[in-house]
């Protein structure tokens, strides 16, 4: 009886253990997947491989180049049209070298120029979170490329003069909170894929990284992250960085456009230690001088009489949300006076919003943000011209004017 009964509590202690061994092993995998998915946040995998009104991550976004439109894959755990068939190996290789399992290449709109710096743990973590999602069965669309960007073989050239694999290495004199953010921006976060500027061959100079340009096809401007006449950070506060990064609005601007896309889809997901630390990096790669804004091209006299127009524009449509003297009421009507995205020497951003209005992205920090009407079907060519002329020159502002052409060509461009 006492042997039977020994036996029978062991048996007992045993299946307990095992149970507990699985509910750890679950309990690791489950832990492996909500890393995953805070990953692929910040990486802003969505924006690109969810299509407007599609199914998640299931591909089909149109993503129009100069050379061409390209359309996202399938990133579901479909078997068959998905990647429900790679194995984590397979992910890695893909993020990390730009190419697919079979060896082929990967056109470059895959910020994989960025992901190659993403550790192998992160990488598996993602994957994890991509295998746990739902499955959809959706063919990928081909892509339509103009000859001869439509032959693959070409992305070796590219590959040979703006891509270097290796996962980010540390930088040992730097901090640790300094590094994760260098992490997060350079990597993940690709943000050099539009704060860069991009060439005729669709690729970006290292020299060049973080030195702002136009984003082809979008007619946004990307301002530079280094300098501090534009997006530069050096002399604003870590709480000032953070609140923009995480609300889409801080005491010092707001964020629109492609950037608010960004706060929605992505960086307000991030915990606070990671905000801070692409703060504390950010604010750590600006410059500390600028050079003197460009000369203006426009005769001294029709650039006063923009002025003086801007100035009556600006106060009849403008100065009661944004102050008489340019104060705003921050952080949601944003200040122009010493405003850098007022001041750059590129104007695109400055007339988009005049023309086209927008919103803030609505974040869990800031649910219902305050917004900017459209002013394209109000004023003229003229009046677009002079009010941001008198923005870009009152209160101090280094800015330059702008034409009544440079006003005209962007109200083509796509609101999308």
């Amino acid at each position: 009886m006492g042997s039977k009964l020994s036996i029978t509590l062991l048996a007992l202690a045993a299946l307990t253990t095992a149970a507990q061994a699985q509910d750890k092993s679950q309990s690791n995998t489950n832990d492996i997947i909500a890393r995953g998915e805070y990953l692929a946040r910040a990486g802003d995998c969505t924006a690109c491989h969810t299509a407007p009104e599609g199914r998640l991550f299931a591909g089909g976004r149109a993503m129009p180049t100069p050379f061409g439109t390209l359309y996202t894959s399938n990133i579901t755990p479909d078997p068959d049209t998905g990647i429900g068939k790679w194995s984590a190996d397979d992910f890695y290789k893909t993020m990390h070298s730009g190419r697919f399992p079979d060896g082929g290449l990967i056109y470059p709109a895959m910020p994989f120029a960025s992901y190659t710096k993403v550790t192998r743990a992160d990488s598996d973590a993602i994957y994890a979170y991509l295998r746990a999602i739902a499955p959809v069965s959706q063919k990928n669309k081909p892509h339509e490329l103009r000859f001869p960007y439509d032959n693959r073989q070409l992305i070796l050239g590219w590959r040979t003069l703006f891509f270097t694999e290796g996962e980010f290495k540390p930088d040992p004199k730097k901090s640790a909170e300094w590094n994760r953010g260098a992490y997060l921006v350079e990597g993940l976060g690709h943000c050099g894929m539009c704060h860069s500027p991009i060439n005729a061959l669709g690729g970006t100079s290292q020299s060049d990284a973080f030195k702002g340009g136009l984003i082809p096809m979008q007619n946004w401007y990307a301002p530079s992250l280094t300098s501090n006449r534009e997006a530069g950070l050096g002399d604003w506060s870590i709480k000032d960085i953070t609140d923009l990064l995480q609300t889409g609005v801080s005491m010092r601007g707001v964020v629109y456009g492609p950037m608010a896309e960004v706060v929605h889809n992505s960086l307000q997901y991030l915990n606070d230690e990671d905000t801070r630390a692409m703060a504390v990096y950010l604010k750590g790669i600006a410059e500390g001088s600028s050079p003197p804004p460009a000369a203006t091209a426009l005769p001294t006299t029709e650039t006063s009489l923009l002025i003086s127009l801007g100035k009556t524009v600006y106060d009849r449509h403008c100065a009661s949300c944004h102050g008489t003297q340019g104060e705003g009421k921050p952080p949601h009507w944003p200040p122009l006076a010493n405003n850098q995205s007022i001041e750059m020497q590129s104007a695109v951003n400055p007339i988009r919003m005049v023309l086209n209005g927008g919103y803030p992205p609505g974040t869990k920090g800031n649910p219902m943000p305050y917004g900017m009407p459209p002013f394209a079907g109000l004023l003229s060519d003229n009046e677009i011209a002079a009010v941001v002329s008198y923005i870009r020159t009152a209160w101090g502002n280094r800015g330059t004017p702008v034409s009544a052409r440079e006003a005209n060509e962007l109200r083509s461009a796509p609101l999308n």
